[in-house]
């Protein structure tokens, strides 16, 4: 990051109960809408807006610039083997409780589309808690990972690391609908 950029950021602070309240919801509401505002840039472009997808993609950067400035006061961003741990957690808490649940929310309710989202859902985070177990273990032994390209699909978010599959193996779309980091 830009030494100028950087040295004018907000810092953390030993925080009020209340202030850290306010701050860990204007970071979920300020995550949400910048990846809302992304989702609308496309269906401008779609509809034939560039310019208005243009804005959509500003103001998400501007929301995500928010985001992080709430994260880092609260002092959520660590060192990269803590924050490939905090990563895991995340991740498992996701596998083990909330997408368990909201699956058994949208089958009870007959909601099939809702099933299968959270299902796509699922069935990636299992997969990134263990690129991220195995991230850290090679942080903590002080070696980054392997220069691999990481994919993931368009359609469910599958993600491997390194060759794509001929067909995803979570929804079967081709290996043209994965996108390459």
């Amino acid at each position: 990051m830009d030494e100028a950029v950087e040295k004018r950021l907000p810092k953390p602070e030993e925080l009020g109960a209340m202030t850290q309240e306010s701050l860990k919801a204007a970071f979920a509401g300020e995550s949400q809408a910048a990846e809302k505002y992304l989702v609308f840039a496309e269906q401008a472009e779609d509809e034939g807006y560039p310019q208005v997808a243009r804005l959509f993609r500003a103001i998400s950067f501007a929301e995500t610039r928010h985001a992080r400035n709430h994260l880092r006061v609260m002092g959520g961003i660590g060192a990269t083997a803590d924050n490939l741990k905090a990563a895991f957690a995340g991740e498992s808490f996701e596998v083990a409780e909330m997408y368990p649940a909201y699956q058994e929310i949208a089958t009870l309710q007959g909601n099939h589309q809702a099933q299968k989202s959270v299902k796509f859902a699922l069935k990636s985070e299992v997969d990134h808690k263990g690129m991220y177990s195995e991230a850290r273990e090679q942080v903590l032994a002080g070696k980054d990972v392997a220069d691999q390209p990481v994919s993931v699909c368009l359609v469910c978010g599958h993600t491997v690391i390194g060759d794509v599959p001929d067909k995803c193996p979570f929804c079967a779309a081709p290996k043209e609908q994965y996108k390459t980091f």
